[in-house]
């Protein structure tokens, strides 16, 4: 089963947007605007992106530079989202560290072939989740930080060095951020079907291929936003990743 860019297509996204135009009204939610704006960027990335994928699918190089370019953009949207963008180099450490293991396990145990046509989907899913759990802890540790001030100027005055002063403040922003996935993969198939098994069968795969497919992405996420939220956090407990604001108390 395959969805096809017809009339009924267009019909049907512009119901979905006009339902959500109605509730963000009656919900009084304000996200009228952004909605249209989303719903027209997402056409339009996708079609474009939909143009260069064609291209890139020929040939293992151009899967690779694409990857490389949705890397460099989840680097640059994270840093942006958690008001990072001078720690970019850092941010970019913490991100791979989740996806290089998680690639180099899927692909050295021959699980998929090393093609653009496996690559591009699976280091997109990848690095997609690990922007996603970097924006979490980030955003989490701040916060944790900015309402903990106290106890981190406590454990640096114990003798404690920065980085456990930070680690007291803040014990569970790491953890915290992989909960998400964490849930979805405990109940993916009795609460949720998730993205990779529908895409499976809408590309008329079978369900046993369908749910391979799920639980080699679920498991690869969550490895990989494991390894990304302790790299981000402890280079938070360090200083490397740390918001203009939260410097001059950290003595960064």
């Amino acid at each position: 089963m395959t969805v096809e860019p017809t009339w009924q297509l267009g019909v049907a996204l512009v119901l979905m947007v006009c339902l959500t135009l109605v509730v963000s009204k009656v919900g009084d939610l304000r996200i009228g605007k952004q909605t249209v704006v989303a719903a027209v960027r997402a056409v339009v990335q996708l079609a474009v992106v939909s143009v260069i994928i064609v291209a890139a699918l020929q040939h293992l190089w151009t899967a690779l530079l694409f990857v490389a370019v949705m890397f460099v953009i989840g680097v640059y949207t994270t840093s942006k989202r958690v008001g990072v963008t001078a720690c970019w180099p850092w941010v970019s450490l913490a991100m791979a560290a989740g996806i290089l293991p998680v690639l180099l396990i899927v692909y050295s145990t021959g699980t998929a072939p090393l093609n653009g046509l496996s690559l591009i989907p699976i280091a997109g899913i990848v690095i997609g989740n690990m922007m996603t759990a970097h924006t979490l802890v980030a955003r989490n540790s701040f916060t944790h930080l900015r309402s903990h001030l106290g106890v981190y100027e406590a454990g640096l005055s114990l003798g404690f060095t920065r980085a456990e002063s930070i680690r007291l403040a803040d014990p569970d922003s790491a953890r915290d951020a992989t909960m998400p996935n964490n849930d979805q993969t405990r109940t993916v198939g009795l609460v949720t079907l998730p993205g990779a098994f529908i895409g499976v069968l809408l590309g008329g795969g079978s369900p046993v291929q369908a749910g391979a497919a799920q639980v080699l992405v679920l498991l690869g996420i969550m490895a990989g936003q494991a390894a990304t939220v302790t790299v981000a956090h402890r280079l938070i407990q360090h200083a490397r990743i740390v918001s203009p604001d939260l410097r001059p108390a950290l003595h960064a």
